[in-house]
C-alpha cells in the first residue's frame, strides 16, 4: 500500500498524530525534498517521532526519482510505503501523476492531506483567496520569465492577484533559493522588452518569505522599494496584486511591513491587443492620408474611384477598430485593424502607393 502524506507548512514537526501513526506500521518511508527544503536535522527528528526504529528505511529523495517511480510502486505492492511531501500532497502535479500511476497498477493507495502553502500565503497577508490568478514558478533559467511575466499580465487584465512561486533547487548538496531581489530584475527586463505595464517599477507587490516557520517575514511595497531588501534564507513567494479590495489594503498595510501604500496594479496595464491596435491605428491612418493626397493625381475616373472606395471601407475598418477597443472589445479591434490594413496592402502593391514606412 501507498501513503501519500503532507507534512504541510511547518514540516516534520507539523506532522499530524494520523500520519505519525501510519508512519510508525510503514516499513519504507521516502521523502522528497524538490517542493521544500528538509535538513538532515528534520529527517533525525522525523526518526526520533517513530521511536528511532532502525527497522525504517527512511530515504530523502529527489524529483527524478519521483518522476521515474517505479522503485517507490514495486515495494507498494507488497510492503506499506509512505511518501512525505511538503504542504498539501496534491498540489505538485508530480504526486498526482504517482497517485494515478498506482491506482491504474492496482496498488491500494490513501492521501492524507494537510495545509497547503498556496492558501497560507494569500490567507497571511489578507488577500482574498478567490481574487488568485494562474499561479506560476520564476527560475533563474531565462526562459521561465517570459511565461511569468505573460501571467502576470493575463492575471491583472482580469483584475487577479499573481502568485510567484520562487525556484529552490540543490546545487553540488547545498540549497539554492532564488533572491527575490533578482526575479523582480528578470521581470522589469522583461517589461522593458513587452512595454505592457505588467511589472514596472511603480507595481506593488509582496515578498514573503519562510512561511509557517518561526522568522517568517512578509514585506509589501513597489517594486523599486522591494529589489534592494534583504530576504535572507528562502523559500520565497511574490505576489503580484491585481485589483484590491479595501479590507485587503487593510490587511496589506496591517500584516506586512508596509514600505509604500497600496495601489492598483490594473489601472495601467495594456492588454496586447490593445497594444497591438494602438500601435497599429495611427499607421494606418497615415497610410490613408497618403493615398488621399495621391488620388489628386490624375488618374483615369474609374481607378480613381476604384480607389476611393477602398480608402473610405478602410476607414470604416479604422473608426471600427476604435469604436472597438473604447467598448471593451479589443479581439475585436484586431480583426478591423487588420481588415484595414489588408484593403491598404492591397492600394500598395501599385507602384505609384507606396504607403509604409
Amino acid at each position: 500500500m501507498l501513503w501519500i502524506i503532507g507534512l504541510g507548512i511547518h514540516g516534520v514537526r507539523g506532522i499530524s498524530f494520523n500520519s505519525l501513526e501510519v508512519l510508525n506500521n510503514c516499513s519504507i518511508i521516502y521523502v522528497e525534498r524538490y517542493t521544500c527544503s528538509i535538513s538532515d536535522a528534520e529527517l533525525s527528528d522525523l526518526a526520533g517521532l517513530m521511536g528511532g526504529n532502525e527497522k525504517k528505511s527512511i530515504s530523502l529523495v529527489q524529483r527524478w526519482f519521483l518522476e521515474d517511480g517505479r522503485e517507490i510502486l514495486e515495494n507498494a505492492k507488497f510492503k506499506e510505503v509512505a511518501l512525505l511531501t511538503y504542504g498539501d500532497p496534491l498540489v505538485a502535479t508530480t504526486h498526482v501523476e504517482l497517485l494515478v500511476r498506482a491506482v491504474k497498477n492496482s496498488i491500494r493507495v490513501k492521501v492524507i492531506h494537510a495545509a497547503s502553502g498556496l492558501s497560507s500565503l494569500a490567507g497571511e497577508i489578507g488577500l482574498h483567496v478567490y481574487k488568485f490568478g494562474r499561479t506560476v514558478t520564476i527560475t533563474s533559467e531565462p526562459q521561465s520569465v517570459v511565461s511569468v511575466y505573460s501571467t502576470i499580465l493575463d492575471n491583472l487584465i482580469l483584475g487577479n492577484h499573481t502568485m510567484i512561486l520562487t525556484e529552490f533547487n540543490d546545487r553540488n548538496g547545498e540549497d539554492f533559493f532564488l533572491d527575490p531581489g533578482t526575479a523582480f530584475k528578470s521581470l522589469l527586463e522583461s517589461e522593458r522588452d513587452h512595454m505592457s505595464y505588467a511589472c514596472h517599477k511603480e507595481t506593488f507587490a509582496v515578498v514573503l518569505s519562510r512561511i509557517g516557520s518561526t522568522h517568517q517575514n512578509m514585506i509589501s511595497g513597489k517594486v523599486r522599494s522591494l529589489m534592494g531588501l534583504d530576504y535572507g534564507i528562502g523559500p520565497h513567494t511574490i505576489i503580484v496584486t491585481g485589483f484590491l479590495h479595501f479590507s485587503e489594503v487593510d490587511a496589506l498595510t496591517t500584516l506586512t511591513r508596509n514600505v509604500d501604500i497600496p495601489s492598483d496594479n490594473t489601472l495601467h496595464v495594456q492588454n496586447k491587443s490593445a497594444n497591438m491596435v494602438e500601435r497599429y491605428v495611427p499607421k494606418a491612418k497615415n497610410a490613408v492620408s497618403k493615398i488621399r493626397a495621391l488620388l489628386e493625381n490624375e488618374l483615369p475616373t474609374g481607378e480613381r474611384k476604384r480607389l476611393y472606395e477602398i480608402v473610405e471601407n478602410s476607414e470604416y475598418y479604422i473608426e471600427d477598430a476604435k469604436r472597438f477597443l473604447r467598448t471593451g472589445r479589443p479581439e475585436l479591434a484586431v480583426l478591423s485593424i487588420g481588415y484595414a490594413e489588408g484593403l491598404l496592402d492591397a492600394v500598395g502593391t501599385n507602384e505609384q502607393f507606396a504607403l509604409w514606412d
